[in-house]
């Protein structure tokens, strides 16, 4: 279990905290493989009726480690990223987020897979996965353009614009926006009403909601992989990568 996830168990509720402040809880391998270690104990375990993903209360995380993509690439449905994508979506207790700060990337992906999304008033949503060579993951390909519409979601995917609570609100991943100071203690609030209600009933409820696309889900995140994983090994993505960590802006101008 890596030390920059933690755990804690609480009145019925698992909190998966992401705790790598000084990278600005960018996400690496060994993370990953912790919070796909903590969903499996909670499916297993029967005094867990709900789960909560946070962040710090300046970030939620800045999305994967781009220093780690570089040095070592994930490929195939067996890296622990795609791992965890299929564990954050097909699990079948209430799933909760707590936003704090910005949510980059995969930070914003895995929203779409929780049931309730709860954001402080300075939270930021983007998916720059054009702006770094690559394209969409997490069956956000599928699920942003449903939940958002095609052109706020081309907005999002295409451009790789940043989008606050209010408006992320308005496009309908975000449940509520909440000042920071208060975000909290509302969320304990939603996620006590879940666990004093029948813990069937919530994960039939949510398997009927979702069973209709589970599998177009499974398959666009398939999907999305391979592609992802190709373009990961471009030189485009290689560019953007690099001019990331040089503090540059890339040029694409050498691409077709």
């Amino acid at each position: 279990m890596s030390n920059e996830i933690l755990t804690a168990r609480e009145n019925g509720v698992l909190t998966i905290t992401i705790d790598r402040p000084a990278r600005k809880n960018a996400l690496t391998p060994a993370m990953y493989l912790a919070m796909i270690d903590a969903f499996a104990a909670a499916r297993e375990d029967a005094s867990v009726r709900a789960v909560l993903v946070r962040g710090g209360a300046e970030i939620f995380t800045a999305g994967n480690d781009i220093e780690d993509f570089l040095k070592s690439p994930p490929t195939g449905a067996d890296s622990p990223v795609v791992r965890f994508l299929d564990a954050i979506s097909t699990f079948e207790k209430p799933l909760v987020a707590a936003v704090k700060g910005p949510a980059i990337g995969v930070g914003t992906t895995l929203l779409l897979h929780c049931d309730m999304v709860y954001a402080a008033d300075n939270a930021r949503f983007a998916v720059p996965f054009a702006q770094l060579g690559l394209c969409p993951e997490a069956a956000s390909s599928l699920l942003l353009p449903r939940i958002a519409g095609y052109q706020g979601a081309a907005e999002m995917l295409m451009l790789g614009e940043i989008v606050d609570a209010e408006q992320a609100h308005r496009m309908g991943f975000v449940n509520r926006v909440l000042p920071a100071a208060e975000l909290d203690a509302f969320v304990a609030a939603q996620l006590a009403k879940l666990v004093a209600l029948p813990a069937s009933s919530l994960r039939m409820t949510k398997s009927l909601m979702k069973h209709a696309s589970e599998h177009e889900i499974k398959t666009r995140i398939s999907e999305e992989c391979v592609h992802f994983g190709k373009m990961l090994l471009s030189p485009e993505a290689r560019e953007a990568f690099t001019a990331f960590l040089e503090k540059r802006k890339p040029d694409f101008r050498q691409f077709d």
